[in-house]
Parts: structure tokens; C-alpha cells; sequence
């Protein structure tokens, strides 16, 4: 029955007519999985040696012990973004004699050999191997090896309890950030624990068993929940949903503006994708964590200024580059409507350029590093305001993709084509060209202070360009609502 579901899916990718139009996206993501696979590979061959390279005296096992649990739950925090549960289409199948057990199983079953989870095994897999011949316990490195592998599956279906639980999120952020501050400050040392156990797992083989005890509980609540779904009276009555109000009448006071600054925090708030494009905006601020502490990095300012450009362009660079798709369901109807198209597009202008003010306040902390550094993350909130939302405006009235607001999140390539890997040129690398050419003749300073000019001139000259730009829009307006129109 397994091989016949997979049949019927396969026919039903391969036959369906928008397969090819992707493709060109498709060979990308390939290509960027297969970097992914080599990049784990690499580091699980390679970072027994480099340990012992780099710390002599430390045991290169213990030290990857000992930074485990941060990873588990920084997967746990990717996986919420960024997997979806593999579904297929039941409704057709429910009124066939097929038991809804092989129903469920085949659906979770298929989970398991997500990319999310074969990832992993390219990093943990060479690694259990490297053990093997540099003379540990065989038992204990396989007994090892066995339990990442239970754990990663563990945190696999875990994640489809708690997906879309904001609270679970939110849970998890503050726990790997507090975990990380408290290990960075020497507060309290996590790494001890995460070491104790897993060293206490590749001791006693024999512990594999309570990874493998939690797997089973965790496959028995999902299938459980499924089952409770998977009937045709669900899968076809009338969803009926009870919306959630705020009140917005503090927005009345940006006068013309204010109707559409209403509808856009109800768009993003009240569906999944732009829920989660606002949520992962915050997580970005942490992307300089990756950087600015490194020494490595010091004598390469432009990874420093890329850094910083994203530690603030979080939302500017995931919801600015889907303008107007956003509104594709029901954009056509929008276009009826007696709006200023300026008003509109200023209105995305403005909450892209409050979210990155918001940004750079998060980011003070950062100073902490020092004041070029600091600088460096104000010189990139400039730009991204002055000059990266303009660009993605513009580069937005080329936009022909359709998006599913309530499909999953920030995974979900549904509205990406190669116009948004063309816009990444001049938003990414404009910023880092400026400053290369004005701090290698003029010093470090001299290229902060290009960016932030750069970004000035853009917000001093804001209106021109939003003219341009609103022209832009209506010359495009009606190929715009044809191509939202047609179905996927």
C-alpha cells in the first residue's frame, strides 16, 4: 500500500501543470541542498581533527558533547519556521476501503526521510565513523550515533505537536537565547549537563533506549492526533473560523494612511506566512551573534557588514521582497477600490521602516562589541531604510507569483522566483561594494559613513523615488491581476 501511495503522488507532481514552472527554482534549491549535504559532511569528517587542533587538550568528543543540547534545540526552533508535515491529498481516498491506520503511518512514515532530518545525518554519521578509527568504543560511538539519530526523529514529530503554538515558540527562543547568554557570561556553565549526558550515553550504550522509548511515545500522540482528523465529514463541512479583533484606532492618527496600516497588521498577524515572516524578523537580530564575536572576522569587515544589514533587515528583506503578492487572493478586488496607489505602497514603506527602527533598538546590546561595530548596525538600518525597502518596492511591481497566506511559513518557497535572487545583488552586495570603496583609500570609518549617507539620500529623496515607483505600479496594475488570477 506504501509503494501504491508514492505512485500516486509521484503521477500527481509529475502530471500537474505547474511543476515546470518552477524548475529554474527547483535546480536552485538543489543546488543549495547539495551544499548543505557537503557543508555537514565536511564539518563531521573534519571537526574531530580541527578540535584537536585547536584544543589539544580537551577530548574532541566531549567538547561536540557538551554544545548538544544547544543544537537540539536550535533544530527544534528551525524546524517550527521552517517544516511542514508532508500531506497528501485523503479526500478522494476516505470514501475508498483503505484503513485509516496505513493512512496515517504512510503520512508519518514519510516525515521521517525529510530533509530536516537527513541533514543531520551527513554531520553525525562521519563523525560516529572518525570515532570508530581514531580508537573509541565502537559500542559507545555506535550506541552514540543511534541516539542522535532517535533524538533527531524525537524533535521530527515533537515539532508537529507543537507547530504554530506560538507559546511553544516563544518558549523554545528564550530558552536557547537565555541558555546562550548565561553560557556567554559565564552565569552558569549549560555545557556540563549537555557533556554528562551524552557522555553518559556513549559510556552505556544501553541508553539508547530512552530516546528510542520517547520516539514511540511521540509517533503514538501524533498518529493519535491525525486520526482524529481523517474523517470525510472534517475534509468537507464548512470551516468556520472566529476572528480575533484588536483595536486599532491608535493607527487614525497617520491620517490617510491609516486604513491601510490597519489592513496590513491584520494581514500579518491573522495568517500563517506573514505570522511567521514577523516572528522570524526578531531571530534575525541574533544573526550578529554569529560574527561579532569571532576574531576570524575582524580582519574581514564586509562579513561584518553583511551581518549587520541583516541584523536589522530581518522583515525588510523576508516581507519586502513578496510586495504586493501578500495580496494576490484578492488583489483584483483591491483594485477596485478608490485607494491611492501612493498611499499603498507608502504604507509598506512606512511599516518596513518602523520594523527596522524597532530592529536597531533590539540590537543595542550590541554595543557591547564595540562602537564600530555598533556604528556598522546603524549605518545598516539606514540603508535598509533609505535604500533596500525602495529597491524591494520597485522590484515588487514584478512580481507575478501567488501566495497561500495560510500555508506554512517561512519554508514555504510558494511566490519565490528568480526575480527574488536577482534583487539580492543590488540589496546585499551595494551595501558592502560601498564600503570596500570607500574604506580601503579613506579608512573603516569613511565606508560606515558611505552607507549611512547612501541610506540618507535615499530617505531624503524618498518621494521621488515612491512617484516613480507608484507609476511603476499602475503601468503594471492589469498584467498584475491577470497573473494573480490564474490558479496554481
Amino acid at each position: 500500500m506504501f509503494t501504491r501511495f508514492l505512485k500516486l503522488e509521484w503521477k500527481k507532481y509529475f502530471r500537474s501543470s505547474y511543476w515546470q514552472k518552477g524548475i529554474a527554482l527547483k535546480i536552485i534549491m538543489g543546488f543549495f541542498a547539495l551544499y548543505m549535504m557537503v557543508s555537514f559532511l565536511a564539518l563531521g569528517i573534519g571537526s574531530f581533527f580541527l578540535i584537536r587542533k585547536t584544543m589539544p587538550d580537551s577530548d574532541p568528543l566531549q567538547v561536540i558533547n557538551s554544545y548538544l543540547l544547544f543544537a537540539i534545540i536550535g533544530d527544534l526552533i528551525f524546524r517550527y519556521l521552517m517544516q511542514k508535515l508532508p500531506v497528501m491529498d485523503v479526500k478522494p481516498l476516505l470514501v475508498l476501503p483503505i484503513k485509516k491506520n496505513k493512512l496515517v503511518n504512510y503520512v508519518l512514515g514519510k516525515s521521517m526521510f525529510s530533509a530536516f532530518n537527513i541533514f543531520s545525518l551527513f554531520f553525525y554519521i562521519p563523525f560516529a565513523i572518525v570515532l570508530i578509527i581514531e580508537n573509541y568504543s565502537t559500542a559507545g560511538a555506535l550506541g552514540w550515533l543511534l541516539t542522535m539519530i532517535f533524538l533527531t526523529q524525537c524533535a521530527n514529530f515533537l515539532n508537529f505537536i507543537i507547530n504554530k503554538n506560538n507559546v511553544a515558540f516563544w518558549t523554545l527562543a528564550v530558552l536557547l537565547v537565555g541558555t546562550i547568554a548565561l553560557q556567554y557570561f559565564n552565569i552558569y556553565d549549560i555545557t556540563i549537563h549537555s557533556q554528562a549526558i551524552f557522555d553518559g550515553i556513549f559510556a552505556n550504550p544501553i541508553f539508547v533506549l530512552v530516546p528510542v522509548v520517547l520516539l514511540a511515545a511521540l509517533y503514538n500522540i501524533n498518529q493519535r492526533i491525525l486520526k482524529q482528523q481523517l474523517y470525510l465529514d472534517d475534509a468537507v463541512k464548512v470551516k468556520i473560523k472566529e476572528a480575533n479583533t484588536a483595536d486599532l484606532s491608535w493607527a487614525n492618527r497617520f491620517g490617510e494612511m491609516a486604513p491601510f496600516i490597519k489592513n496590513e497588521i491584520r494581514l500579518i498577524w491573522r495568517n500563517k506566512r506573514t505570522k511567521t515572516v514577523f516572528l522570524t524578523s526578531f531571530v534575525f537580530v541574533l544573526y550578529g551573534l554569529v560574527f561579532f564575536p569571532q576574531k576570524t572576522y575582524q580582519d574581514m569587515p564586509g562579513f561584518l557588514i553583511f551581518a549587520s544589514l541583516f541584523v536589522t533587515g530581518g522583515f525588510v528583506l523576508n516581507y519586502g521582497q513578496f510586495i504586493p503578492a501578500w495580496e494576490s487572493a484578492y488583489y483584483k478586488m483591491l483594485m477596485t477600490q478608490n485607494l491611492s496607489y501612493r498611499k499603498y505602497l507608502e504604507t509598506k514603506w512606512f511599516l518596513m521602516s518602523i520594523m527596522t527602527t524597532v530592529l536597531f533598538v533590539l540590537a543595542t546590546p550590541y554595543i557591547y562589541f564595540g562602537l564600530e561595530i555598533y556604528l556598522m548596525i546603524a549605518a545598516g538600518a539606514l540603508f535598509n531604510i533609505g535604500f533596500n525597502t525602495l529597491v524591494l518596492l520597485y522590484a515588487g511591481s514584478f512580481n507575478r507569483k501567488q501566495i497561500d497566506l495560510n500555508a506554512s511559513g517561512f519554508g514555504n518557497t510558494q511566490g519565490t522566483s528568480a526575480k527574488q535572487f536577482i534583487v539580492i545583488i543590488p540589496v546585499m552586495l551595494v551595501p558592502v561594494g560601498l564600503f570596500y570603496a570607500f574604506s580601503l583609500p579613506f579608512g573603516v570609518n569613511a565606508g560606515i559613513a558611505a552607507i549611512a549617507g547612501f541610506g540618507i539620500i535615499g530617505l531624503v529623496a524618498k518621494n521621488y523615488f515612491m512617484n516613480i515607483i507608484a507609476k511603476k505600479y499602475i503601468k503594471e496594475k492589469y498584467a498584475a491581476i491577470h497573473a494573480f488570477d490564474q490558479k496554481a
